[in-house]
């Protein structure tokens, strides 16, 4: 094999990514990616599957829209819409608590003029700024509040998406049963209304409980089914998403073929969307799958468009992924100097970003690999 230099250099995790759930660790070896794969899986698709219930600046305008017979109700109107809109923004920029405490203001006024809809999508925005700071309990108890009030006034697309979100979380959890409950019942109400993009989540994520609780051949047909309804949507995203879980799957199950292709196919529509967090999760599952069968070649090529894009992100949390999983795929090949070196790389990175955690797990793997 030929020489390879690599060289040096969003924090996502949405939930950010998260924040929040934390960035899982990627493991190489065969039997550590399967566990790590299901969970940076539910981490990543935490973070999109709150994305689809809170609105742009745009769009909060419009679905928030409705004249007011008094000049003070479309003044105190206008304020809220207006806090909402930079909540969006504080969101989008990473500021959780600022975009917690934007939403109370708005969700109080919301309140004190009787706009359900409107304090419905102030919750759902709230329970994404809750899981980026990984203040479950508060998440959970924003999107139950958020469901009750999409029941009331029988807002069935968002009662959807709530429960998806619901069953995230309990998924996270670990409540299994309970999580599979409720996407259950998202997919009855999307079929019932015949919500074409509520099927594909609600099969997707039904699919995502079923492999965690280790059926994939299941989860298989699923995902599956769940890409017929994103494709009719349109939804180009979420096909990648589903593809990616689609790739765990197969990944886990040792079908090697099948995960390259499937894996290939998402990062084809991330790259083509610029959506950079199902195109390097679908490197992730790449590297993986071509390193279980040998072909370093293509896992090294890339490992180096990953360490690409994290620069490109500007994102130290994704560049010390990058260097654990080149540390760890030199490991699994037995070069131990150049592996120890990209541990040592990567828990720099982890001292910098104080993530003790990541950082002790990291000098464990050191320490053992110094010892052969």
């Amino acid at each position: 094999m030929k020489q390879r230099h690599i060289f040096s250099g969003q924090t996502i995790l949405d939930f950010k990514s998260t924040r929040r759930c934390g960035l899982w660790i990627l493991a190489v070896t065969h039997a550590l990616r399967q566990v790590d794969i299901k969970f940076f899986t539910f981490y990543l698709l935490f973070t999109f599957l709150l994305s689809p219930i809170a609105a742009g600046a745009v769009d909060i305008t419009q679905q928030l829209h409705r004249p007011l017979n008094s000049s003070v109700g479309r003044q105190s109107r206008d304020e809220a819409d207006s806090l909402l809109r930079i909540a969006e923004q504080q969101y989008a920029s990473g500021y959780a608590d600022k975009t917690i405490a934007s939403c109370l203001r708005a969700r109080e006024i919301y309140h004190s003029i009787g706009d359900l809809k409107a304090q419905g999508l102030t919750y759902n925005l709230l329970a994404k700024a809750y899981v980026q700071l990984g203040s479950f309990k508060e998440a959970d108890d924003a999107l139950r509040r958020g469901l009750a009030i999409a029941r009331d006034t029988k807002d069935f697309q968002s009662q959807i998406f709530v429960l998806n979100n619901i069953a995230t979380y309990l998924l996270q959890q670990g409540e299994f049963a309970a999580a599979g409950k409720t996407v259950e019942e998202a997919l009855s109400i999307a079929h019932d209304v015949k919500n074409t993009e509520g099927e594909g989540l609600s099969l997707s994520n039904l699919g995502l409980v079923t492999a965690r609780l280790g059926d994939y051949n299941k989860a298989i047909k699923l995902y599956e089914n769940a890409l017929i309804f994103r494709r009719q949507t349109g939804d180009a995203i979420g096909e990648a998403n589903t593809l990616n879980n689609l790739g765990d799957a197969y990944l886990a199950s040792g079908n090697y073929q099948d995960t390259i292709g499937t894996y290939g196919a998402a990062m084809r529509i991330a790259k083509t969307k610029s959506d950079r967090t199902n195109q390097l999760r679908s490197i992730d599952g790449l590297v993986t799958a071509h390193g279980a069968v040998g072909r370093y070649e293509r896992a090294f090529d890339l490992l180096e468009q990953r360490l690409v894009l994290a620069n490109e992100l500007q994102s130290q949390q994704e560049e010390l992924t990058s260097f654990e999983s080149y540390a760890q795929l030199y490991e699994q090949m037995g070069n131990y100097p150049t592996a120890r070196n990209f541990y040592e790389r990567a828990i720099t990175l982890a001292r910098n970003l104080e993530d003790s955690k990541r950082e002790v797990f990291l000098l464990d793997k050191l320490t053992k690999i110094q010892k052969r």
